[in-house]
């Protein structure tokens, strides 16, 4: 089983809109079965709450199911993942503060499309500030082929 964590701040707009579209991705690729997807926030100001209107219409705008809740990112976490996705470098900042591991690989989500000229920047901004929310599902989308394509290389799927 391939493990998959996706991390921002609140776990509201970012993280949640990485984790419905590369599991849509990942079943679309028919791949479901080798992957549990999650995603999780630095901060725990959203924990329980359903994920931003923003992000929710965007999901359905483009036919993506999401019903997850926030949660706070662990140190346990960090044992239990095999890759761990930030969306920016104060959220990674935050994950490798949080311990070392030996088991999962840590990385900005971005740098697998940003390897791949996919994409001119190496970070998610945050919709809840900027309103933009079609721009962060673009990066996103873009972001979940790249690492798709980087993992199933890894693992030989």
């Amino acid at each position: 089983m391939i493990r998959v964590l996706f991390v921002c701040l609140g776990n509201i707009c970012r993280s949640p809109m990485a984790e419905a579209v590369f599991q849509h991705k990942v079943n679309q690729a028919g791949l479901g079965a080798h992957f549990e997807i999650d995603s999780a926030g630095t901060g725990g100001w959203h924990v329980g709450d359903k994920a931003h209107h923003g992000t929710l219409g965007v999901l359905r705008a483009n036919n993506v199911p999401y019903d997850g809740r926030a949660r706070q990112f662990t140190r346990h976490d960090l044992d239990e993942y095999d890759y761990i996705l930030a969306m920016d470098k104060d959220n990674l900042s935050a994950i490798l503060r949080a311990g070392h591991t030996d088991s999962a690989e840590i990385e900005l989500f971005l740098s697998f499309a940003a390897e791949k000229g996919l994409v001119d920047v190496d970070e998610v901004p945050d919709p809840w500030y900027t309103g933009r929310f079609d721009y962060t599902y673009d990066l996103v989308s873009k972001g979940s082929d790249a690492l798709l394509d980087y993992i199933r290389q890894q693992h030989d799927l």
